[in-house]
């Protein structure tokens, strides 16, 4: 039935309906963390030979796990699983202490992929129970950047999800308190958060810098400004990518049709059926090659021009860990 409409919707196209212009976003896809962790693991398995073990998938995109372990990595959730001597990668969406020491006390050789923006949000938590504050951490639960940063330290942190969230927080000394952010929140629904945690506790100690990533802003200011050119708004991206459905939702609130797909086969043609105009983005962990396939599939599909918004320019880098690096002794 599928394959049936499909020809249909060809045929329209051919008859000069439907679909005239794809827009893609600016910028999409990868970002500089993304980038480190899959060349950390890629560098492993060049260096130490396969199979590398990975903690959790390396980044929430299927293509790219699915082409690490066809390259020699092998997915795990329990460390227990490792045999000694083996070398470990930590996902990019960091790790709680616990996992930590649990791979010092089996030896294992660890490479730490966690994005350094992560990195940055465990410093601080670190840092602030340090000085005796509670910390009410704003994320979805469940998610391993939320576990591995509110297990950086041994209790007085708090779970946010919601504003309904905020009315039910029970605080020992509302004068030490403070906030911390998942990286891949949508914006909006962060900043909401904040006002009425910072309505309800006027005191609460804000993050020096803010901990929402600068690919996630960047990410979600592209649809913003794609969404009033679009009739569609195509998420590439899987649904296990946090900062991908935050595109999705956010195309969603400002009235635009929107879908997720991990790529083109995830395309239907109905979608496309009185659009004359479709817009595309990526969440931070789909690779290119992944948008190129989906703008293949909607030309088959009649779309007859392709166009590049401008947007901002990103040249984030971060440096691979030791004994990676080109530059490190071997």
């Amino acid at each position: 039935m599928m394959a049936d409409r499909s020809t249909e919707v060809l045929a329209e196209r051919a008859d000069g309906a439907g679909a005239e212009e794809l827009l893609l976003a600016q910028p999409r896809g990868f970002c500089a963390g993304v980038d480190r962790a899959i060349e950390i693991v890629e560098r492993a398995i060049a260096q130490f030979g396969a199979p590398i073990y990975v903690r959790h998938e390396i980044v929430h995109n299927r293509f790219v796990v699915e082409d690490l372990r066809a390259k020699g990595a092998v997915f795990i959730e329990d460390l227990q699983v490792v045999p000694a001597g083996a070398t470990v990668v930590f996902s990019a969406h960091g790790v709680s202490r616990a996992v930590r020491d649990e791979a010092q006390a089996l030896g294992v050789r660890v490479f730490d992929a966690t994005c350094p923006l992560v990195t940055k949000v465990h410093l601080e938590v670190e840092r602030l129970r340090a000085q005796g504050c509670e910390i009410v951490m704003i994320g979805h639960a469940g998610h391993p950047e939320v576990e591995g940063t509110m297990g950086q330290v041994d209790g007085g942190m708090h779970l946010v999800e919601s504003i309904a969230d905020v009315d039910r927080l029970q605080i020992a000394d509302p004068q030490r308190l403070a906030y911390v952010t998942q990286t891949t929140l949508s914006v909006d629904d962060a900043a909401a958060i904040v006002a009425a945690l910072t309505q309800r506790f006027p005191q609460i100690i804000a993050p020096k810098k803010g901990d929402i990533c600068y690919a996630t802003q960047n990410r979600q200011d592209a649809v913003k400004f794609i969404a009033p050119m679009v009739d569609l708004l195509i998420v590439v991206g899987s649904r296990t990518s946090s900062n991908s459905n935050r595109l999705r939702e956010l195309a969603e609130k400002r009235g635009v049709a929107a879908h997720l797909v991990d790529g083109p086969d995830d395309i239907d043609p109905n979608w496309l059926v009185g659009v004359r105009r479709v817009g595309m983005t990526a969440g931070a962990s789909a690779p290119e090659v992944l948008v190129q396939r989906v703008v293949e599939r909607l030309r088959e599909l009649g779309v007859r021009s392709v166009r590049a918004l401008d947007g901002v320019e990103e040249n984030v880098t971060f440096k691979l860990p030791r004994g990676l690096s080109d530059d490190a002794p071997q």
